[in-house]
């Protein structure tokens, strides 16, 4: 083990009710950040992406989020930030059509609902069973919700979710993606805000290429 940093590497530890979960573990040292060996281009137009590749079902994430989002305010207007719902195994994909059902009736304003869920109300929202009876609880027309949990639409982003997953080369969750290029992590950087600075890093870098 190098002594220069002390990283984080994600690791499949644990099952919650069938979604694989990815805590961190001490690992040897190594970049912040990667490259990828073939750039990705933009599928937000001419703006620069910045991905998060994310579970509902990963504490991770769930800590993450008030920071993600405090930072996604602060992104300028010519960059899109895209949210990627990971499933690292079948029993994951329902998460994923959570989301993309939530984008797709404009109530993404329940997304970091989602994650309280989880992980302080210990609710179980790994079925779909579970995750309509729980949208309907927070107003969501069931009818409405199933439609689109099924929906093409749905479908073909989930697949495109898994997509984007191996193109990026993504073994754990959260990462963050920039400008088709770089990968950063938690599990890269060592904790948490030091993958947002570096995430902040690599666009500032990306932003600047541009011009």
């Amino acid at each position: 083990m190098k002594s220069s940093s002390i990283v984080l590497r994600f690791v499949s530890a644990a099952l919650l009710t069938g979604a694989a979960a990815f805590v961190p573990v001490m690992a040897q040292s190594g970049p912040a950040f990667k490259t990828l060996n073939t750039a990705q281009p933009s599928g937000s137009g001419d703006k620069v992406e910045v991905m998060e590749f994310f579970a509902y079902s990963c504490p991770h994430c769930a800590e993450m989020e008030p920071m993600v989002e405090k930072w996604v305010k602060t992104l300028p207007a010519n960059v899109a930030f895209v949210r990627v719902p990971v499933a690292f195994n079948a029993a994951m994909q329902p998460m994923q059509q959570l989301y993309y059902s939530l984008e797709a009736l404009d109530k993404l304003d329940l997304h970091p609902k989602v994650f309280n869920a989880i992980h302080q109300e210990g609710k179980k929202l790994f079925t779909k069973a579970a995750i309509i009876d729980w949208v309907a609880s927070q107003g969501i027309d069931k009818a409405a919700f199933t439609s689109a949990f099924d929906s093409f639409g749905v479908t073909a982003k989930v697949k495109r979710a898994a997509e984007m997953t191996d193109t990026y080369a993504i073994e754990g969750t959260p990462s963050f993606a920039i400008g088709g290029k770089y990968v950063t992590s938690p599990g890269m950087t060592g904790d948490y805000a030091s993958s947002i600075t570096q995430a902040q890093k690599l666009l500032d870098q990306v932003l600047a290429e541009k011009k």
